[in-house]
C-alpha cells in the first residue's frame, strides 16, 4: 500500500490514505443488494401525526428518509382480520396494498410477510385467524393458499408484484397451531406447500421464502431445515432474524456464528440467503451501526453472491410511539447513525485509526452528517476540520465534555480531523463524506 504525505499549514505532516480507500473498499458491480426496512408501523404512526425528519432536522416523508439513506426494499406484513390497535393491529389487506403503492412510487422492491394471524406471529405463538379457528385441516390447507393468493393478486392488479413472499413469521416452532405445530412435520409441510402453491400461482417470479429466528444457531438452523427437506417442503429463499439484544450478548460474540450459518445453509440445501430482520438498541448507536456493517459484510461475503441482502425490523418506530427499543430513530424523531450503515457507502469503513482523545462516526459520513465524542485535552482547544490542501474547512469550539451529532456542511470529499489546544495536538482522523 503506498502513502501519499502532504504537509498541511507548513508544520504538521500526515497520511492520506487515498490508495487505501479506493483499492481496498470497492466491490464489483451485481445484482441489487437488498437493503431493506420493514415498516408495518408507519401508516398508523403518520396517521397519529407523527412527523419525521431527516439528519439535517427537515420535516420530510419517512420514506424519503429511508431511500435517501440507501434503504431500496420494503417489507410489510399482513395480518388476515386484524383489531385497530395502533401497536398490535392495522397491516390488513387494504393497508398493506396502500403502502406496496407507496414503495412502488419510491422505486422501492417489496417482500411480503405473511404472519397467518390476526396479529403477531413468532416462535412463542402461533394463532390461527379467529375466523379460521374451527376449520378442519383439509379446509385450513384452502385458508393458507385463499389468503395467499388473494393478497398477492390483487397486489398484481395493482402493478406492484412482490419480489418475495414469506410463508410465515419466525416459524421455527411451526405455524397455525396446533394443526401445523413442530413435531407435526407433515402438516407443517402441507400448509407450507400450499402456500407456495398460492405464490406461484399469481407469478412464478415471486420468490417463497421460509424464514427461522436465530440466524446465528447453526445446529438450530439444520433441525429445522432437514425436517421440512424431509417432507419436501417446496421454497426459494432462506430467511433469518438475527438480534444481538434477544440472546443478551454484543454482536461480537455471535457475528461470526451468524456468517458461518449462512454459508452453511446456501452449501447445505442450495438456497440463497437473507437475513430478514435485524435491529439494535437505540440508545447505543455507534454499536448498532457497527452490528449492522457486520451482518451486511457477512451477508455480502457468501459465495456466488447468494447472499440476497439485510432488513431492518421497523427502524422508524421510534420508542415514544411504540415503546421498541430496537428502532433506529431518536427521540428528536430522525434516525439515529446507526441508520447511516445502510447508506451507498461500501460497507465496513472505519477510521484507519482512531485517536485516543476522540472518535467520529459514521465513517464514511453519508450527506456530511457525523457524530462525535470526545473528551478535550486542558485549556482552550478546538476541532478542526481540514481539506488535504492544508486549508482549515471548519472549527468547533470544545467544552468539557462534547458528544453531539453534527452536520458539517461539507463537499463530499476526504478531510483531516484535528483537536487542538494550547498545549497538545491529536492528529491523524482522516473523514470521508459522501454525497
Amino acid at each position: 500500500m503506498n502513502l501519499i504525505f502532504t504537509t498541511l499549514r507548513g508544520t504538521r505532516t500526515q497520511c492520506v490514505w487515498f490508495l487505501f480507500f479506493s483499492l481496498i473498499y470497492t466491490r464489483p458491480a451485481g445484482a441489487q443488494f437488498v437493503k431493506g426496512a420493514d415498516v408495518g408501523w408507519l401508516s398508523q404512526m403518520e396517521a397519529t401525526g407523527y412527523n419525521f425528519y431527516d439528519s439535517t432536522g427537515t420535516q420530510k416523508n419517512c420514506l424519503q428518509i429511508l431511500k435517501d439513506k440507501g434503504i431500496n426494499t420494503l417489507r410489510l406484513r399482513v395480518w388476515v382480520n386484524p383489531s385497530n390497535d395502533r401497536i398490535n393491529g392495522h397491516c390488513s389487506k387494504k393497508e398493506v396494498a396502500v403502502m406496496a403503492l407507496r414503495a412502488k412510487a419510491m422505486g422501492m422492491r417489496l417482500m411480503i410477510d405473511f404472519h397467518y394471524s390476526d396479529s403477531w406471529a413468532d416462535p412463542a405463538k402461533q394463532t390461527k385467524p379467529a375466523a379460521w379457528a374451527d376449520h378442519s385441516f383439509p379446509q385450513l390447507l384452502n385458508d393458507v393458499y385463499d389468503h395467499t393468493y388473494s393478497v398477492l393478486d390483487t397486489l398484481k392488479q395493482l402493478g406492484v408484484t412482490p419480489d418475495w413472499a414469506q410463508i410465515g413469521n419466525e416459524i421455527i416452532s411451526g405455524m397455525l397451531w396446533p394443526d401445523g405445530k413442530v413435531p407435526n412435520w407433515a402438516q407443517l409441510a402441507q400448509l407450507l406447500n400450499k402456500g407456495y402453491d398460492a405464490v406461484k400461482a399469481v407469478d412464478s417470479s415471486i420468490l417463497s421464502i421460509i424464514h427461522i429466528d436465530q440466524g446465528n444457531d447453526n445446529g438450530r438452523s439444520r433441525w429445522f431445515f432437514d425436517s421440512i427437506r424431509s417432507q419436501n417442503v417446496r421454497f426459494d429463499v432462506i430467511g433469518l432474524s438475527y438480534y444481538p439484544y434477544w440472546l443478551g450478548t454484543d454482536y461480537t460474540l455471535t457475528i461470526e456464528d451468524l456468517g458461518n450459518n449462512l454459508v452453511d445453509m446456501v452449501i447445505r440445501y442450495g438456497k440463497p440467503v437473507m437475513v430478514v430482520e435485524t435491529g439494535g438498541d437505540h440508545t447505543k448507536a455507534e454499536n448498532t451501526y457497527d452490528m449492522l456493517v457486520a451482518v451486511l459484510n457477512k451477508v455480502k461475503a457468501v459465495p456466488g453472491n447468494k447472499g440476497l441482502g439485510v432488513i431492518y425490523w421497523e427502524p422508524q418506530g421510534e420508542k415514544s410511539w411504540s415503546g421498541y427499543q430496537l428502532s433506529c430513530w431518536g427521540p428528536d424523531k430522525r434516525p439515529t447513525a446507526a441508520l447511516n450503515a445502510f447508506s451507498n457507502a461500501p460497507a465496513g469503513i472505519k477510521e484507519p485509526g482512531k485517536s485516543s482523545g476522540f472518535r467520529i462516526y459514521p465513517n464514511p459520513a453519508p450527506g456530511g452528517v457525523i457524530n462525535l465524542e470526545l473528551t478535550r485535552p486542558a485549556g482552550e482547544a478546538s476541532l478542526k476540520i481540514y481539506d488535504l490542501t492544508g486549508r482549515m474547512r471548519r472549527e468547533i469550539k470544545l467544552t468539557e465534555q462534547y458528544y453531539s451529532s453534527l452536520h458539517t456542511g461539507l463537499l463530499p470529499g476526504l478531510y483531516l480531523v484535528n483537536i487542538e489546544s494550547d498545549d497538545k495536538t491529536i492528529q491523524g482522523n482522516l473523514l470521508s463524506i459522501l454525497d
